[in-house]
């Protein structure tokens, strides 16, 4: 375990210190901050319903469900279970491009969410016209950008962004099984009693 932490926080050191150029800082930033880069996923949501009409705000509520699980797990579950100081607070010459308040750094939530949007956009998009190959290509760029933002800017280690990752590929793809097994065990059968009571 104490190498697979030296190897974390050596990654960690080559992305937040050697692998940096002031004109990628404000990018970083941008990616970073919901607040500045979270209309993306306004135009990701208005893409779905435009191209997939009533299923689309099916799909946008799959997605919130995902996100959901994702940032509880992240946050509620691993963050105060794990324990992790952050980077920018447990070492010595770290580049921070953030205000960051106290709080723990295993698992990454950014990283969570986005991955949980990124996932459930494979699974609906991926197999679609090109346009929707398209998209969902940008949504998986855009979750690793993220992912790549938040040790970039000295708040988190690598490991924390990896394992975040996983939480929300997990999460998409819990919620898509969880849904999927309703929609045939439940409620298609519900809708098929109504169905042969107004028949019969």
């Amino acid at each position: 375990m104490a190498l697979i932490e030296q190897a974390d926080v050596w990654l960690f050191h080559l992305l937040n210190l050697h692998l940096v150029h002031p004109a990628v800082d404000d990018l970083m930033v941008f990616l970073t901050r919901e607040r500045l880069s979270g209309h993306i996923y306004f135009m990701a949501a208005l893409f779905i319903a435009v191209r997939k009409g009533k299923e689309g705000f099916l799909i946008i509520l799959f997605t919130l469900l995902a996100v959901g699980l994702a940032d509880f797990v992240a946050s509620g579950i691993f963050k105060s279970l794990i324990q992790r100081e952050r980077p920018c607070f447990a070492l010595e010459h770290v580049r921070l491009l953030v205000y960051q308040m106290r709080s723990y750094s295993f698992a990454s939530s950014h990283a969570a969410n986005s991955s949980a949007v990124a996932g459930v956009t494979w699974i609906f998009f991926h197999r679609g016209v090109l346009v929707e190959k398209l998209f969902t290509v940008v949504m998986i760029l855009y979750a690793l950008a993220i992912a790549f933002s938040r040790v970039y800017v000295g708040v988190h280690y690598p490991g924390d962004v990896l394992g975040g990752m996983v939480i929300g590929l997990c999460s998409a793809s819990l919620v898509y099984l969880f849904v999927s097994w309703l929609w045939k065990n439940k409620i298609q059968l519900l809708i098929m009693r109504k169905e042969s009571c107004c028949n019969g």
